[in-house]
This record gives C-alpha cells, sequence and structure tokens, in this order.
C-alpha cells in the first residue's frame, strides 16, 4: 500500500462513520414525522366537525383515511424501495405528503381535506424503507439499534403529535394544528433530500400491478369495515358480504405473488415459520396494544356525569400520551442491549406480559388520573419493547434486499391489528351503552379489558412457541 493509500484509508472510513452519524437522526427524524403527520386527525375530530359542519362520522375519515392510505401505499412503496429508486421514492413519498399538509392548511371544501390527509397518510409505508436504509449503510452491530428505534418512534409518533396537534387547535383552530404537519413535513423533505443515500448497485424491484390492485381492494374492505363499526350493527348481512369478499381477494392475491416472478411481497420468505408466528403475534399483540390505547384515552376524556372518567379537554387528554411516549422510547433504547442476553421472541413475549399488566391495572384501577397515566406508562414501555424486538425477529431469516419488502407487510399487519383493535374496542363499548345514554357504563371498560387480556394472553403464547422453535433449531 502507498502513502497516499495509507492516508486516503483513514480519511475514507472517517467520512463513512460522518455519514453514519448524520444518517441515523436523519432516519429517525422522517419516520417519526411521517406518524406524527399522520395521527393529528386524532385529537382534531371534534374541530373538523365544527369547522366544516359535518358529522362526527364523516370527521372520523380525517384519521380513518390516512389509516388507510398509509396501509395501502406501504407494500408498494416497501417493493419500491427494495429496488435502485429507493432515494427517489422515498423522495417523491415525501413531496405527496407536503402536498398533502398544504391542502389541510388552506381554506377548501371538506373533500379536499380529506384528499390532503390521504396523501399524509401515504408517508407512513416509509418507515420499513428508513429500517432498510439502515441495514444498507449502517455496521451491523448498529443497524439492528437503529432498526429497533426506527419501529418505537414510528408507534410513539402518534404519542407526539395528539398533545401538539390539540394545543396548537386549542389557540390556533384547525389551520395552526394542520400547519404544524406541513411545516414538519416540509423539514423531513430537506433532511430526506440532504441525507439519503442511494441504493446498493445490483437491486431491482418490479412492482406487480395487478397484486397491487387486488392487495389495495382487499385492505380497504378490511379497514373499512374495522372502522365502520355501525355497520356490523345496522346492517350485518352487507357486513359479512363485504369480509367475505375480503378474504377471497386475499386468497386471490396470494395465488397471485407465488405465481409472479416479480412479487410485491415474498410470499414464500412470509411463510418462513419464524416470520409467519412473528407477524400472527403482530397481528393479535397489535389487537391488544390499540384496543388499551383507545380505551384510556376514551375513558379519560369521559365526562363525570356519566358516573366514571375525568372529563379531561382534548389537550390535556393528549398530555396522558407523554408516559406512552417517554417509556416507549426508554423501552426501544434498552431492547437491543437486552437482546445481547435474551432472544428475541423472549422478548416479544415478555413485553406482550407487561402490555397485558397494563390491561390488568386499568381493569383494577381506575379511580384516578395517576391509576390512568400509570396503565399508559406501562401500554408504552410494552408496546416500545414489542415494537423493538419485532424487527430483529423477522430480519434475522430475511435477506437484506428484501428488508424493506419485510418490513412493509409487518407494518400492514400491525395496522390491520390496530384497526381491529380500535373496532373492537368500539363495539364492546357500544354494546355496553343503555338505551338512551351518550356513555357505556363503567362496566363495559372491564369487559373491553378483559377481552385484551386474552389477546395478550394469545400473543404471549405465540411468541413463546417461537422461541421454542428457534431453541431447537439452534440446538438440535
Amino acid at each position: 500500500m502507498s502513502a497516499a493509500q495509507a492516508h486516503d484509508q483513514p480519511m475514507s472510513t472517517a467520512l463513512i462513520r460522518s455519514e453514519a452519524r448524520l444518517l441515523v437522526p436523519a432516519l429517525m427524524f422522517i419516520a417519526l414525522v411521517v406518524a406524527a403527520v399522520a395521527s393529528l386527525g386524532a385529537p382534531l375530530i371534534t374541530s373538523v366537525a365544527t369547522t366544516f359542519h359535518v358529522s362526527l362520522d364523516s370527521a372520523q375519515w380525517t384519521l380513518t383515511i390516512a389509516l388507510l392510505s398509509g396501509a395501502v401505499a406501504t407494500p408498494v412503496l416497501g417493493r419500491l424501495g427494495a429496488g435502485p429508486h429507493r432515494r427517489a421514492t422515498i423522495l417523491a413519498t415525501l413531496a405527496i405528503v407536503v402536498v398533502g399538509s398544504a391542502l389541510t392548511v388552506l381554506p377548501l371544501p371538506f373533500a379536499w381535506l380529506l384528499v390532503g390527509r390521504a396523501a399524509q397518510g401515504v408517508g407512513l409505508g416509509l418507515t420499513a424503507l428508513m429500517m432498510g436504509m439502515a441495514r444498507d449503510h449502517l455496521p451491523e452491530e448498529r443497524s439492528a439499534a437503529t432498526i429497533a428505534l426506527i419501529s418505537v418512534v414510528s408507534i410513539i409518533g402518534a404519542g407526539v403529535g395528539y398533545p401538539l396537534a390539540a394545543l396548537l387547535a386549542e389557540f390556533g383552530g384547525l389551520p395552526a394544528a394542520y400547519g404544524l404537519g406541513l411545516l414538519v413535513s416540509a423539514v423531513a423533505f430537506v433532511t430526506a433530500w440532504r441525507s439519503v443515500p442511494v441504493a446498493p448497485e445490483g437491486r431491482s424491484a418490479h412492482v406487480n400491478v395487478a397484486g397491487a390492485v387486488v392487495l389495495t381492494a382487499a385492505l380497504l374492505l378490511v379497514l373499512f369495515l374495522a372502522g365502520e363499526r355501525s355497520l356490523w350493527s345496522r346492517h350485518l348481512v352487507v357486513a359479512v358480504t363485504l369480509a367475505v369478499a375480503a378474504v377471497i381477494l386475499l386468497c386471490v392475491w396470494t395465488v397471485s405473488e407465488l405465481r409472479t416472478k416479480t412479487p410485491l411481497v415474498d410470499v414464500r420468505a412470509v411463510r418462513h415459520p419464524a416470520v409467519a408466528r412473528a407477524n400472527l403475534a403482530m397481528f393479535v399483540g397489535g389487537i391488544g396494544m390499540y384496543l388499551l390505547f383507545t380505551l384510556i384515552t376514551r375513558y379519560a376524556q369521559t365526562p363525570h356525569s356519566a358516573g366514571y372518567g375525568f372529563g379531561l379537554t382534548t389537550f390535556v387528554a393528549g398530555l396522558v400520551l407523554i408516559p406512552f411516549s417517554v417509556l416507549g422510547f426508554v423501552a426501544g433504547k434498552l431492547t437491543p442491549r437486552v437482546r445481547e442476553r435474551i432472544d428475541g421472541p423472549l422478548l416479544l413475549a415478555g413485553s406482550a406480559v407487561i402490555v397485558g399488566g397494563g390491561f390488568v391495572l386499568f381493569a383494577t384501577a381506575r379511580s384516578n388520573l395517576a391509576e390512568l397515566l400509570a396503565a399508559m406508562g406501562v401500554l408504552g414501555f410494552g408496546v416500545g419493547g414489542f415494537a423493538a424486538a419485532m424487527p430483529g425477529v423477522i430480519l434475522a431469516v430475511t435477506p437484506k434486499s428484501e428488508t424493506s419488502s419485510a418490513m412493509s407487510f409487518n407494518y400492514v399487519v400491525r395496522s390491520v391489528g390496530y384497526s381491529l383493535g380500535s373496532a373492537i374496542g368500539g363495539l364492546v363499548l357500544a354494546a355496553g351503552t343503555g338505551p338512551g345514554r351518550l356513555f357505556p357504563n363503567d362496566d363495559a371498560y372491564t369487559t373491553a379489558a378483559l377481552i385484551g387480556v386474552a389477546a395478550m394472553t394469545m400473543t404471549t403464547l405465540t411468541s413463546l412457541a417461537l422461541a421454542r422453535r428457534r431453541s431447537s433449531e439452534t440446538n438440535p
């Protein structure tokens, strides 16, 4: 090696380390922004209904449509992100989010607000691409910790955006609250423009358009059925028919993916026992996690006249999410270190037990706000640990080139689980609402919490089964 080469090598290594230091916060920031922007609809539903003179059910679509577009866009973006045009895909997606954010701020009719919210939701599909970049461009030991934190911030983003949006709406109205989304999404676009590297050479990403259309239709049906709870009580035959149609479409999509040479999702990899059981744990666990999240936030805002609850304003109720976000982030930071001693599936099982403990706490002790904050903190710690451990379990048996695609599928599973968790909570509370009453009986919350305990028990057992299989494969 010449003296010049010897001089250049340390400089090259230092440059790589410097780029890695810049890349990690950029990935974290983008993942946090898209999650927070998509969640902006949650605290603003009442304000939207009042401002645009629409019903609360119609205003609810400002949240639902963002989740729908995110779930639909995620597998397509995951496939595009696995190819050579990942940087262009990320920038184009963030540009869509910025345009959508502008539509939510401008004084336009309600329909345009929904279009803007749908555009903002598309950004949710970027989380898996952030994970793919971390795995491609960071050293292995650092990429695992970064991927874990990206997974965590994609969940706790709601806990960050909720109180900020509620505060801005309280003092500046809807334009101020949605203006926050426009500001941070624009900053995220500039951050991506300056920090996102090109994908490694030799990648290809052909999108199975027919498969994408069929999957889109199936997911729209599933999430629509989960969001429209009144459909099940008023038009049961229609709801069941649509559910059967969704199952048929998912079966058609699976067959199509197995036959095509350019699958949207590598179904064969998804069928790997470790990946399949991890996604099953994510699905059932997602139902339980979002169920408790829904129960606590709704209970906190129930007025005292119902005989329970705390009658918190939207902003103060948003502050209840702070323990969720803080402890979720703490768990996300701790999990990669703990995983050096404990296998990933066991961490999933332990996190599920913690979330189950949050359900038990909520079911047995919610007479004062401190107990509610404690339950939310326990939930955050459990969700943070679960989210941080999940990518490692899946990526342990996934090729590096398929990182974005594999994690995109896991995100879709998580989204469906969350939507069903919200729907189940609504159905149980609706069933516990007496004739002529506006709010459900207090016992309905206990019933819903017990359902959550059952869901987290199933998640724990699934994770333990995965751990036993991993152990038998490692020590035959």
